[in-house]
């Protein structure tokens, strides 16, 4: 390794404490290492030497060899410019100045070889060049710059302090002479030739100084497989050791509660998905390590009866379990959907949420304390400290990327304590919102992942199109046919965070025209928004549920699981305002009986290239991961995973979206390596255990997945 690496920036040749507090400021750049990891976000191309004769008229960045002839000075409306006539054996052209002309009419000499470089203009029929780059054709051929020149991330404050592109690259040179371009290795030996990788000295000169196209994407190629590489093999790591360290309790046997639902009450044939889920499921319950699972499934696919046969084998054990979801019409929600089953089987239930009242509370706290109650449903209420289980053996978390790490870790420390430790429940974790399968091998590799990618058998795919505004009769007139069969309908309105009043009037004007070309009694209208009471919401949501009502007026509040089946229309106004994901939990309200279902998105006819983009994925496709693919290009991964985590994938070079196929071979050949030797023992990997051990030391990364 080189230990000069570490060495404060400071003391680097040309950087001095002023420059050296702004690089640490504004980049986070402390030591050496750390400007050596600065990348470039481009290069131009100084391989090429244009002549005068070649140069078009699209106002690109070239460099031409040539020598000065003249000088002339201009008069404008203030000053004057500097203009100096450059030739070839193929042309003129001029270059120009507007400020410190003096300096240069005195530093520039006439009839010598210069080397020129900038962007040119085309005026008068004559290219111009202002404020060109040049340097003497001598001294050009002697510097170290590479013909690729790189470009590196700045900050308007750098700029405006003089620390300039060219600056930066003269820093770059000196860390390289420092160093004498020697670094450490950081990948076995029968990687790299197998792979065929620059090695790493290689790899670093050749991004901050590629001499051609090929050497450089040589360069990146290795430095984002390397990148990506020990990040995967810290993830799976991180899995193996949970399999290994961390016991579980096992279920062995599957017993009367699981036959007897399977044989007597189950709702209709499971899919190929489910029994492959159950299955993987049965597995790691009776594994005797922690069951640690993201269940994957679209809106609709089917996840809960796999959720609720996983606790009946928690329950055929002799165990307790729980089932927290984010919000209190979902966890009702589950409450309602399985208490049929539970009373049917003789299961003790209870719902649990921030409504329960005092009574209650104390009762449910001591059933579950001496064991009486089974299975637990509820909000964040479940976290609580007064909530004590007696053996808590399976918790499953629905929609989890609503809850905080802290909180998961609150569930896993109400498991069952044998000799003074902990045994945590096994833990399986849903979400309805699909995870590209990029960014779950990024940043769910840890967990063990389960998808469901098939529907339940009777279910139509929903008809999607799009209409504007103009088509609003039309819409309406459909709107009409589908109640007239005795279907209903949504209708939903965007919410925007700031402005509450917009919104509200936005809905109440929509509701206005709605009730106007909907008039009672012969139509009844629902509406739900976010300024209402909980209880006038659930009021009105029943209302719907039970068909007393054909229309549902609404803001997002119905995006999560709202079940009615006998709703066969959405209608999403101001479509171009929501995000892809969004859309796509929206659409899964309908679909849910056999009928035939539709999906009209609304929208104006101004729209962005980003929302043309959504709406037609939205009218193509109905697979859920598709759409989260096209969703991840369009707004990067932070924003997917929520804010809190947006720091999640801080890559120095590689980009877990464009660079998708590094990131399958990366992992493919990180499991490859633990599977051979998953202590790192072996003598020719101790540079990966090394390598491991300081980056464990510099960043942990995110050690607080899941």
């Amino acid at each position: 390794m080189n230990t000069k690496l570490q060495t404060p920036i400071d003391y680097l040749k040309g950087v001095g404490p002023n420059r050296a507090d702004l690089l640490r400021k504004e980049l986070g750049i402390h030591t050496y290492q750390d400007l050596l990891n600065l990348f470039p976000n481009r290069y131009l191309d100084r391989t090429r030497y244009y002549k005068i004769n070649e140069l078009q008229r699209n106002s690109s960045e070239v460099q031409v060899i040539g020598k000065i002839i003249r000088f002339r000075e201009v008069a404008q409306k203030r000053g004057k410019r500097l203009v100096a006539t450059f030739q070839d054996d193929t042309g003129i052209m001029e270059l120009v100045w507007f400020r410190g002309q003096k300096w240069i009419k005195d530093s520039l000499k006439v009839n010598r070889p210069y080397v020129i470089f900038g962007k040119t203009n085309w005026y008068n029929g004559t290219f111009s060049m202002p404020h060109p780059e040049i340097e003497l054709l001598d001294e050009h051929k002697k510097s170290l710059r590479s013909a690729m020149q790189p470009i590196y991330p700045s900050t308007e404050k750098l700029t405006n302090k003089g620390i300039t592109n060219r600056v930066v690259s003269k820093v770059m040179q000196q860390l390289f002479l420092d160093t004498k371009n020697r670094f450490a290795e950081t990948l076995p030996e029968h990687l790299v030739s197998e792979l065929n990788l620059l090695s790493k000295s290689e790899a670093l000169f050749n991004i901050h100084f590629p001499k051609n196209q090929a050497l450089l994407a040589k360069a990146q190629f290795r430095l984002k497989f390397e990148e990506l590489f020990y990040i995967q093999l810290q993830l799976i790591l991180k899995n193996l050791i949970h399999k290994s360290k961390i016991k579980g309790v096992t279920f062995d046997k599957i017993g009367t509660y699981f036959n007897t639902f399977f044989n007597n009450y189950l709702p209709f044939e499971l899919t190929h998905a489910q029994k492959r889920v159950i299955k993987e499921i049965r597995s790691d319950l009776g594994s005797n390590a922690q069951m640690n699972r993201l269940l994957q499934g679209d809106v609709g696919s089917g996840k809960t009866i796999v959720a609720f046969m996983s606790i009946l084998i928690a329950l055929d054990n002799g165990f307790q379990a729980c089932l927290m979801a984010p919000t209190e019409i979902l966890s009702v929600q589950h409450y309602n959907g399985l208490l049929e089953w539970c009373k049917k089987l003789n299961i003790r239930t209870e719902l649990l949420t921030g409504s329960s009242n005092t009574s209650s509370r104390k009762k449910i706290h001591k059933e579950l304390e001496n064991g009486e109650l089974q299975l637990l449903i509820g909000t964040h209420a479940l976290l609580e400290d007064k909530v004590k289980f007696k053996n808590l053996g399976l918790a499953i978390i629905d929609e989890q990327h609503r809850f905080g790490v802290a909180q998961r870790s609150k569930l896993w420390h109400k498991g069952e304590a044998v000799n003074g430790t902990v045994i945590p429940p096994h833990i399986l974790v849903m979400t309805a919102t699909p995870i590209p399968r990029t960014l779950a091998m990024s940043v769910y590799g840890d967990l063990d992942i389960s998808i469901i990618d098939e529907l339940p058998p009777g279910r139509r795919p929903i008809k999607t199109v799009h209409r504007y505004d103009k088509n609003r009769l039309k819409v309406f007139g459909f709107i009409r046919d589908e109640i007239a069969k005795g279907r209903q309908v949504y209708i939903v309105y965007p919410l925007i965070q700031e402005s509450e009043k917009m919104d509200y009037k936005d809905l109440m004007d929509g509701y206005e025209s709605i009730a106007r070309d909907f008039p009672a009694p012969k139509y009844q209208i629902s509406i739900v928004h976010g300024q209402m009471k909980a209880t006038d919401k659930d009021y009105e949501m029943q209302r719907f549920a039970k068909g007393e009502t054909q229309i549902m007026v609404a803001t997002t509040v119905i995006e999560v699981g709202v079940n009615v089946p006998n709703a066969t229309v959405m209608v999403i106004e101001s479509a171009e305002r929501f995000g892809l994901s969004q859309l796509h939990q929206l659409r899964g309200r309908v679909g849910r009986g056999g009928e035939q279902s539709y999906c009209i998105l609304m929208t104006s006819h101004k729209l962005s290239s980003d929302s043309k983009t959504r709406l037609e994925t939205m009218v193509r496709t109905n697979d859920g991961f598709e759409i989260a693919e096209v969703d991840l290009k369009l707004r990067g991964p932070g924003d997917i995973m929520g804010t809190q985590q947006s720091g999640v994938l801080n890559l120095k070079i590689a980009n877990i979206i464009k660079d998708k196929e590094i990131l399958q071979s990366a992992r493919y050949y990180a499991k490859k390596l633990l599977k051979e030797d998953s202590s790192l023992t072996l003598p020719k990997h101790q540079v990966v255990l090394h390598t491991y051990k300081q980056l464990s030391k510099f960043k942990n990364i995110w050690n607080y997945i899941s």
